[in-house]
């Protein structure tokens, strides 16, 4: 049975403060999220249970004693910012829909703009690193599109001072996305032999670029935009060919950062691309997209 839109999250506010209500809980976490309840230490060899240690950071191995410190090596590590203020900041970026601004994060969690500025971009390197990387197959829609804040002068592709973004959308799958210098045949062939499998059926549109892709041994049709196409059907294979789903996302993206941002610089578009990016790929998946990034710090 679908669940009703009215209907309460699967992880709300409520739900979060009970999961974790302090740094002890939040410490547990970690440690379940990196270790297991029972795993092979690494100083005996034996797959063993872990019992927390009273006066540390610590759980100790229940065979030979060896000390397992769950943040070391991860951004939890050293940092003075209580663990409940980064879950709760990671929280806020699974839950939302939209980009989380750095003043968003300053008041909701009450640290200094510096400080939620480095959280927020934390959170958005964890999400490309967490994500796994295997070529697109079966149908891929691709895309490119210009982000950035009105220029004047020329309007549409080639348009001065805009970040160009290239998106691969595998019908039913995931979406990758790319900053690129400019939308050469030179420039498309390489993300596309880099990010979708040979023998792919691929949907674009009508850019001369795109007329590489059979070269390669890929089955290409184009969508022409500018003769007021929108969907190409092919009975032949019984596909449809068009580009709706990546080109909605781009709407979505450059709506959001409108919505939240002044302006964003090329220098930190990537991380802002990959932020967009995870949290469209695993749509629904709340706590499996929290969980992710806990592991990936």
């Amino acid at each position: 049975m679908e669940k009703s839109k009215s209907a309460s999250p699967d992880f709300s506010v409520r739900d979060f403060f009970k999961r974790f209500p302090d740094d002890e809980a939040c410490l547990a976490h970690i440690f379940r999220v990196r270790f297991g309840e029972r795993h092979v230490c690494q100083a005996c060899g034996v797959e063993s249970t872990f019992h927390r240690m009273s006066n540390r950071r610590a759980w100790a191995c229940a065979a030979c004693g060896d000390h397992v410190y769950p943040t070391a090596g991860t951004i939890f590590q050293d940092t003075r910012t209580p663990l409940q203020s980064w879950f709760y900041a990671i929280y806020l970026f699974v839950t939302t829909r939209h980009e989380v601004s750095a003043k968003e994060l300053q008041r909701q969690l009450g640290v200094t703009y510096k400080t939620a500025w480095r959280i927020g971009h934390k959170i958005r390197e964890q999400m490309d690193n967490s994500d796994i990387k295997t070529l697109l197959s079966g149908h891929v829609e691709i895309d490119e599109a210009y982000v950035g804040g009105k220029r004047p002068g020329k309007r549409g592709r080639g348009a001065a001072g805009k970040t160009i973004v290239m998106g691969f959308k595998e019908r039913g799958g995931r979406l990758v996305t790319e900053i690129i210098p400019d939308v050469r045949l030179k420039t498309l062939r390489a993300e596309t032999l880099k990010t979708v499998e040979a023998g792919t059926t691929v949907s674009t549109d009508e850019l001369y670029s795109y007329r590489l892709l059979k070269e390669h041994g890929y089955s290409h049709v184009a969508v022409k935009h500018g003769a007021k196409e929108w969907a190409v059907y092919d009975a032949e294979t019984d596909t449809l060919h068009h580009t709706n789903h990546v080109e909605s996302f781009w709407r979505h993206f450059k709506h959001s950062v409108r919505g939240t941002h002044v302006s964003i610089s090329q220098q930190h578009m990537r991380k802002y691309l990959d932020e967009f990016t995870f949290r469209s790929n695993h749509r629904g998946e709340v706590n499996r997209m929290f969980d992710r990034l806990i592991a990936a710090f």
